[in-house]
């Protein structure tokens, strides 16, 4: 994946130390981080027991780059200027603190355990946000592994901080799911810019003729190989990509990245003459995620998944039950599963192209083609969706939502996609996801979550859990065991 859209992080590490504790003990230990931790981390060469020290070590990794911190307690730690770091530093910050463990315990010993808990305690009275890990004590090795992690968590939030949403159009006639208030945007930072279909239509037509669509056509050429598209078809929609791409950096305003919520339907296809699938797919894996009818949530949530994999997503509909035969043909015996942990996740064309089968195609969109176009004929604009079963991978499938009441909140599963033949039609995969039977009506229809669903090809959840919490994301649902009910389950079925 191009990652252009998303940031690179520059992690820095400060140590600090309480007045009464050698600082030689914070100072080596934080040596030892960086030894462990490798290429890419900058050491400030400060260790802070002071406010005055606190302000020249922030200028020291600003002036270096840094845009993400550790904050390590190389002993107790000083609580005042250790969580004012958070407070004059802009970008995110992990706090972790020192196991013991140098051999001498009486003018070695760092008690960075209690430390932290302190520092803790300070975060919270000054209404600071840090990102402390499951368990944040730990040796050098420990804590650089810790660290390592911290950067997709980084990413994420940093990207969040600078990215704008921007839409064209509104949400479909019976799709009013797929959007909700932006009232959770702002509280995480994200700009949203809203825009008709008409604007978008005009800019389209201004990109006729334009010297680049030939490049983009022998790339769409390359990318899918011959007999997997409709030649015809291709100067259209590399118009159409670049006019995405454009109107990207030209309405970037204030922020760095860019994700787009689009109605791809009714009045698309017929007026632009193709279906936007491919186009969108060919966005997504260059990082610039681009989501369907208008899903504002799921865009964000595409973002989110880029960030925290650094790899490219998709997004689909929770869409059919698998039938008993293919249970009972390809996944029964073969995987452990029950009926009720599979589900296919369908859209019409929008996965990335190299997330799919080799048997894959640019084809038409079967469903717009009965309602848009006449009974019988050969498909025309409803062509332009990129089909095929989607590659058998490990999966997290996860959404931030904004529900009708203003709040953020989420879910989280792992699971993945199996190698079985979908014996259906668009960009299709069978998943499996333990306990999805359960989590289907007792998280995504008990509480009310979109037909949406964002995919990320990989198992993630740990990270995504952990990105939820630092946004301050309260409601954090993930397929439960059988073993742990869920509030509304019937204990008695």
């Amino acid at each position: 994946m191009n990652a252009t859209n998303i940031p690179q992080v520059r992690l820095g590490i400060i140590a600090v130390s309480r007045d009464c504790f050698p600082i030689a003990l914070s100072t080596r230990r934080r040596k030892n981080i960086v030894a462990a931790y490798g290429e890419g981390l900058y050491e400030c060469p400060i260790t802070v027991e002071n406010e005055l020290d606190m302000l020249k070590a922030v200028a020291d990794v600003q002036a270096a780059g840094c845009n993400a911190l550790v904050v390590f307690l190389g002993n107790f730690g000083p609580e005042t200027p250790e969580t004012e770091i958070a407070q004059h530093f802009d970008g995110p910050c992990m706090f972790v603190a020192a196991a013991e463990g140098d051999g001498d315990m009486i003018n070695g010993r760092g008690d960075a355990y209690c430390g932290m808990l302190n520092c803790s305690y300070n975060l919270g009275m000054r209404h600071l946000k840090g990102y402390i890990p499951e368990y944040p004590v730990g040796t050098a090795a420990e804590l650089a592994e810790k660290m390592h992690e911290f950067v997709p968590i980084a990413r994420t939030i940093i990207g969040l901080k600078n990215l704008k949403i921007i839409t064209f159009g509104p949400r479909p006639q019976d799709f009013f799911a797929c959007n909700a208030p932006i009232k959770g945007l702002y509280e995480l930072g994200v700009e949203i810019e809203e825009n008709s279909e008409l604007d978008l239509l005009v800019s389209y037509k201004e990109h006729a003729g334009d010297e680049r669509i030939p490049a983009v056509c022998a790339d769409m050429s390359a990318e899918m190989g011959e007999g997997s598209y409709y030649p015809e078809l291709n100067e259209r929609m590399a118009q159409f990509e670049l006019t995405l791409l454009d109107w990207a950096e030209a309405h970037k305003g204030s922020k760095k990245y860019v994700a787009f919520a689009d109605k791809c339907w009714p009045a698309f296809p017929s007026q632009f003459g193709f279906e936007p699938c491919y186009v969108n797919s060919r966005l997504a894996s260059r990082g610039i995620p681009v989501s369907c009818e208008v899903d504002i949530y799921g865009a964000l949530s595409e973002y989110i998944g880029m960030c925290v994999s650094g790899d490219t997503v998709t997004l689909l509909d929770i869409n059919n039950s698998v039938p008993q035969y293919i249970y009972d043909e390809d996944i029964k015996g073969k995987y452990d599963y029950k009926l009720t942990d599979t589900f296919m996740g369908f859209h019409c064309g929008n996965t990335p192209e190299c997330k799919l089968c080799s048997s894959r195609a640019v084809k038409y969109q079967l469903i717009q083609h009965r309602l848009l176009e006449p009974q019988g004929s050969e498909p025309d604009f409803t062509r332009g969706t990129l089909e095929g079963d989607i590659a058998a991978s490990p999966v997290t499938f996860y959404r931030l939502q904004c529900d009708s009441e203003g709040v953020l909140r989420s879910y989280i599963a792992q699971g993945e996609i199996l190698d079985v033949p979908t014996r259906s039609f668009g960009g299709i995969g069978i998943f499996a996801i333990p306990e999805m039977g359960r989590f289907y009506r007792h998280v995504l229809v008990q509480k009310r979550f979109p037909h949406h669903g964002a995919v990320a090809f990989d198992h993630v959840g740990r990270l995504l859990f952990e990105v939820f919490k630092l946004l301050g994301v309260e409601d954090i649902s993930y397929n439960q065991p059988g073993s742990l009910p869920y509030p509304t389950e019937n204990p008695f079925a």
